[in-house]
């Protein structure tokens, strides 16, 4: 889960913590800067986000 805004206490961070899943909140921006579809590599405990290069087609 990614979030452009809230903390610790948002309920995008509640959320994620009852399903398990990482979350990296308060990324400005994030909207814009990761585009529609994209496959991204999350590190909830470093609060990191990469995007995923994609495999050659064809």
């Amino acid at each position: 889960l990614v979030m452009e805004t809230g903390g610790y206490l948002s309920h995008g961070a509640i959320v994620a913590r009852e399903y398990g899943i990482p979350a990296v909140l308060n990324v400005p921006r994030a909207m814009h800067l990761i585009p529609d579809g994209a496959t991204i590599m999350l590190d909830g405990g470093t609060g990191t986000i990469q995007l995923a290069e994609k495999a050659p087609s064809g």
